[in-house]
């Protein structure tokens, strides 16, 4: 069997083609879905215009690799949104097929089936406007959080104000609570372009990348790197993607700022998240 899964975030829309023992390839169109909303925090017709058009590109895509079965979710921007209903309604529509909303702790749940594949440890997944923490010790979930920052959402509200965006979630990190120490994997996007950055990557290798202890030390200096340079100027930064420029110092912050507060060591980056996570999901409950 072959399967698509389309992850519908607030950065990026992403597809994951996998032969169901292992994933073939990913690929990611940014589209800033939770960008852009109205006072009410409704989504716009741009980001959704723009997102549609990439699930639709994607579902032929998967067409063309001839695969069995797509699976589509969306997180935190589609389950915030008042209109979030209305735009699943759209995809549905356009692509002929439903998506399944997560709750942040589905997201949380899914992250940790995609990058631990059944080992104790602990995730954090930094996204567009969630990001979740989760910890698994013998073989059972023991902590599952999710908070409202992410790297999209702090950058609408502050921009490039590192020192704003700091401070706030410096504060906003104590609601995680007492979380279970663990050796900690790090998920999502914010966290790859780290690692890329801490390893000079010029172009982006998966296989580099997954696996990539990324020490404290040197993901403080990454994320003070990121904060004192203007988006332009981050793109000449080996790592940063010039999608990603105008938004990873706030992704790089929340990562830090989650670092310090478990006081940890290192993290690990792991290129294996909720996508693998929703495919294995979906499969056992077909």
């Amino acid at each position: 069997m072959k399967y698509a899964v389309i992850d519908i975030g607030s950065n990026s829309v992403r597809l994951m083609v996998s032969d169901g023992k292992a994933t073939l390839y990913k690929k990611l169109s940014v589209t800033r879905l939770g960008a852009g909303r109205d006072n009410e925090g409704n989504l716009s017709l741009e980001s959704q215009e723009k997102s549609l058009s990439a699930i639709s590109d994607f579902v032929k895509e998967a067409q063309r690799e001839r695969v069995d079965k797509v699976f589509a979710f969306a997180t935190a921007a589609v389950r915030n949104a008042p209109n979030g209903r209305e735009f699943v309604l759209k995809v549905r529509k356009a692509c002929g097929f439903d998506v399944d909303v997560l709750s942040g702790e589905k997201e949380a749940e899914l992250g940790i089936l995609g990058a631990l594949d059944g080992d104790d440890g602990g995730i954090i997944d930094v996204g567009g406007a969630s990001t979740e923490i989760g910890v698994v010790k013998n073989g059972k979930i023991i902590y599952l959080h999710s908070l409202p920052i992410g790297a999209v959402a702090l950058t609408e509200a502050f921009g490039q104000n590192a020192e704003e965006i700091k401070k706030y979630v410096k504060e906003t990190v104590k609601l995680y609570g007492s979380v279970p120490k663990a050796e900690f994997y790090a998920i999502g996007g914010s966290a790859t372009t780290v690692a890329a950055v801490d390893l000079k990557l010029k172009d982006y290798d998966p296989n580099i990348i997954d696996g990539h202890k990324l020490k404290r030390e040197n993901l403080l200096k990454i994320t003070e790197l990121l904060n004192h340079k203007t988006p332009q100027e981050r793109e000449n930064i080996c790592g940063v993607e010039k999608r990603r420029a105008d938004i990873i110092h706030s992704g790089a912050i929340i990562l830090s700022e989650i670092v310090d507060y478990l006081d940890i060591s290192q993290i690990t980056v792991s290129e294996s998240d909720n996508a693998e996570g929703y495919l294995t999901y979906a499969v056992e409950n077909l």
